[in-house]
């Protein structure tokens, strides 16, 4: 059997033809993180077969899936869907995410906080402008910190390549908050799924896969943002799934939500800790059944509830980044790795500490964050090939194996039908819980 090249691997799952500069080579780092999201999806499989169906995911798919359905290319130091971008600092680099109205208006108070004067910008392409300018003359940290004032995200890049073992694994922190209880599965559970965009949605998805009932939970006001992107994408999540819409605001909508959470086998939530707090439904302050998991899912961990993170900038803060050369330059750049990469890292290790949690009786409070998961990811074990080289053809070539592979662009998933309409499945949940 010939040996697996992990680097040959990577240039194979299309994650290294969206990591680099449009108009440079592909970049090889960090292949590692592949390597280390196969062992994980074995995890998987061995863990979901234990309590319910074995999920055999294609790590390959989960980290690229987006990107291949909705035609995304690499675009160097600017985020595959175009709303972060990576900064130079006086002393360093960051990370910096405009992806939501607010975001954008929120810029001049933060150019403000770093003490720079000028005209307000107008648009989006101004207030980069004026972001770049003011993170070139200021330290990253202190850019950081007056843009996360703001509840913008923004991540330093750590300095130096990190080492292995330099973050914990797995990923992910438990706590207890009920008695384990022997009934527990994935096969015919309930899972409430509080989440949105990407992390949370595709530990639902896999677990779902597992034959686990997902029940998605949206409000009128604040349904999943990632409804009004690519709907292939939203399609490949939550296919299956059902959906209840409550409005928080109302009493009805609390109660249901609260109905929900009580009956649930698992919930899967991705919200800061405050927002459940003021609905009095912290998972520390409410009642929970024998064997109920509890997945939070944050930017960097429930003991620092205020800073927000996506998948793009908590992957820099994570260190988990590509390096590319640049004509006329003695030192690498650093470049966004593949698609916002820790949204699905979090995803797939969620479910994997899900269905462990389960087959040893449950009763959990998982706490994990997308820098957690993308810093463990940054940290896995180094190659031990040898170098390799990106030929002029677009081929990698392992002078070890003796093997070229050539870097693949992402293949989009299997999609297995569509996913609920808003608040379709309201009525027949609502229905349900009152017979709990």
């Amino acid at each position: 059997m010939l040996e697996r090249c992990p680097v040959l691997a990577w240039a194979a799952s299309g994650a290294m033809a969206l990591t680099g500069y449009p108009d440079g080579e592909p970049v090889m780092s960090p292949a590692p993180a592949l390597a280390l999201l196969g062992r994980v999806t074995d995890q998987l499989a061995e863990a979901t077969l234990a309590t319910g169906n074995p999920v055999r995911a294609d790590p390959a798919v989960l980290l690229t899936a987006r990107a291949a359905l909705a035609g995304f290319t690499r675009h160097g130091r600017i985020s595959l869907g175009g709303a972060a971008r990576l900064l130079r600092a006086a002393d360093g680099w960051c990370a910096v995410t405009l992806s939501r109205t607010d975001d954008i208006a929120a810029v001049p108070a933060i150019l403000a906080g770093l003490g720079v004067d000028g005209p307000e910008p107008t648009g989006i392409e101004q207030a980069w402008n004026a972001i770049e300018a003011a993170a070139f003359a200021s330290p990253a940290e202190a850019l950081a910190t007056a843009v996360q004032s703001l509840g913008v995200p923004a991540a330093v890049l750590p300095q130096g390549v990190p080492s292995p073992g330099s973050s914990p694994w797995p990923p992910w922190q438990v706590t207890r908050i009920s008695a384990p209880s022997p009934a527990g599965r994935l096969a015919g559970a309930v899972i409430a799924d509080l989440s949105s965009m990407w992390a949370g949605p595709l530990c639902a998805r896999l677990l779902g896969l597992a034959g686990a009932r997902i029940i998605k939970v949206e409000t009128p006001d604040r349904p999943d943002g990632a409804r009004t992107g690519n709907r292939r994408f939203f399609d490949w999540l939550h296919a299956g799934h059902q959906s209840l819409l409550a409005d928080f605001r109302t009493q009805s909508g609390r109660a249901a939500l609260a109905a929900l959470l009580a009956t649930a086998d698992v919930v899967i939530e991705a919200s800061r800790p405050r927002a459940l707090a003021n609905l009095g439904l912290a998972p520390e302050t409410i009642p929970h059944k024998d064997g109920q998991v509890w997945l939070s899912i944050t930017g960097y961990g429930r003991a620092e509830p205020g800073q927000v993170a996506f998948g793009d900038d908590a992957a820099v803060a994570g260190g988990l980044v590509g390096w590319a050369g640049v004509p006329g330059q003695a030192e690498d750049e650093p470049v966004f790795c593949a698609d916002a990469i820790a949204d699905p890292l979090t995803g797939v290790c969620g479910a994997l500490a899900v269905a462990r949690s389960l087959a040893e009786g449950g009763g959990q409070l998982i706490d994990i964050s997308l820098r957690g998961a993308a810093a463990s990811f940054a940290a896995a074990p180094p190659l031990d090939h040898g170098p390799h080289y990106v030929r002029p053809d677009g081929t990698v070539s392992c002078p070890q194996s003796k093997r070229d592979h050539a870097v693949l662009l992402p293949r989009s998933p299997e999609l297995a039908g569509r996913s609920a309409q808003l608040g379709a499945d309201t009525d027949a949940v609502l229905a349900w819980l009152a017979t709990c």
